[in-house]
């Protein structure tokens, strides 16, 4: 963190984005740890299905005591808006992680680095009892699937949006890595059976009308998915520019979101790039502000670029990446890939 009065994009914090979700990604954030352990299962917040990898000495699976099952056949779901799982004799244990979709959906496709947001019920093939479910929470989750565990990743990547998709894992793609539970309702070796219902997800790229931009603007190209800017020979604008160069159908960002963005960044002075970002989860009271004055108002999918003056980036540089000179002018372009609203 810089002396300057705003921020620079955190790139490294990757915020969880649902309220229900909060406790989940706690003590991967770098805040104060929580007052519980967020691997362990809370039937009112969404805590057991997208926890991070945890860096705790992996724990073997002991030996199953029933012969893993290489079929989703043991289990029966409901039909309607709140899903019920029985699983026909347990305990219960798959080979690896199998998947089914249950009711396909039509809308965007989720890849392993998207942004999701969806309901799901957790049973525990041990014991057959729901350990966590966003249904009765009355919440659903937000998170981005390189945050979750290995499991509920593999899942839903490649799944698309509106389905609702059955999901059962071995311990060693759930909580083996971390002992199981803290209060040992989910156990090393215990195979955890999901159904999800994928509400939205984040987009790979933008999606929309393609515009032109004001002249006089930098001219933005793109080459195999590469995006590069070329800065004119001329004295810079004094005050913040913005064009929308793909108007996106998407949600309108409010300033209270969490977005999602793919970005590049460069600097007028030298014409050289100094900042780039894929997929990174943010808020606009975590960068600077001509990002929160350009991209405030504009919609999920969009392409905006901006030509923000040192008052609204960094009016006395920035020592640390990206490496900015007091009195720089920034140009960057920000695909628009998904916005969440408080809850």
């Amino acid at each position: 963190m810089t002396s300057s009065p705003v921020r620079p994009l955190a790139r490294v914090r990757r915020l969880a984005l649902g309220a229900a979700a909060v406790a989940i990604f706690a003590a991967g954030c770098g805040e104060a740890e929580p007052a519980a352990n967020p691997n362990e299962p809370d039937p009112t917040v969404a805590s057991a299905a997208p926890t991070a990898e945890p860096s705790a000495e992996e724990s073997a699976s002991p030996e199953p005591t029933v012969e893993p099952a290489d079929n989703l056949d043991g289990i029966e779901v409901s039909d309607g808006e709140t899903p019920e799982v029985t699983i026909s004799e347990t305990p219960w244990t798959i080979d690896e992680t199998r998947t089914e979709v249950l009711d396909e959906g039509d809308g965007t496709t989720v890849t392993a680095e998207s942004t999701v947001e969806i309901n799901y019920v957790g049973v525990n093939g041990r014991t057959g009892e729901v350990f966590d479910s966003s249904y009765e929470a009355g919440q659903s989750a937000t998170f981005p699937l390189t945050q979750v565990i290995t499991g509920f990743q593999k899942g839903l990547t490649d799944q698309k949006v509106g389905s609702r998709v059955l999901i059962a894992m071995p311990g060693t793609d759930g909580y083996d890595a971390s002992g199981g539970s803290g209060d040992g309702t989910i156990q090393v070796g215990d195979t955890l059976v999901f159904v999800v219902d994928i509400l939205d997800a984040s987009l790979t790229g933008p999606e929309g009308e393609e515009q032109s931009a004001p002249e006089g603007m930098p001219t933005v190209d793109e080459a195999d998915g590469a995006v590069t800017v070329e800065i004119p020979d001329s004295e810079p604008p004094t005050e913040l520019e913005t064009a929308t160069l793909i108007k996106g159908e998407g949600k309108e960002v409010g300033e209270s979101d969490q977005v999602t963005v793919s970005y590049v960044g460069y600097s007028w002075r030298t014409k050289e790039q100094i900042d780039s970002g894929q997929n990174e989860a943010t808020t606009f009271d975590a960068v600077i502000q001509g990002w929160g004055e350009g991209l405030v108002g504009q919609t999920v999918g969009s392409r905006v670029e901006l030509v923000i003056p040192p008052a609204l980036a960094y009016p006395d540089g920035n020592p640390t990446a990206p490496t900015v000179e007091a009195g720089d002018t920034l140009v960057y372009v920000v695909d628009i890939l998904y916005s969440q609203s408080p809850a």
